[in-house]
């Protein structure tokens, strides 16, 4: 039988949006970061209506695993 090697991405989880957002800014406090995150939400053109369509509402606490695969689509990786 062959070994089947299953990749398991990071992002295949649920993320509070204070520590997903430190995981693009690691070098700010966690307000800066959570507020850098929101910005890029808000000005990054498209993003905020691919999110509300996998279910985000403007300050809940964490990101579903399918909000984290768009973020990370469309700002690529951290």
């Amino acid at each position: 039988m062959e070994d089947k090697k299953i990749e398991v991405s990071p992002w295949g989880r649920a993320y509070g949006v204070t520590e997903f957002a430190q995981l693009y800014f690691p070098g700010h406090t966690p307000v800066v970061a959570y507020k850098r995150m929101w910005e890029w939400i808000r000005t990054s053109r498209g993003l905020k209506a691919k999110l509300e369509a996998v279910g985000w509402v403007k300050f809940q606490k964490l990101y579903t695993p399918k909000q984290v695969a768009v973020l990370v689509e469309h700002l690529g990786e951290p």
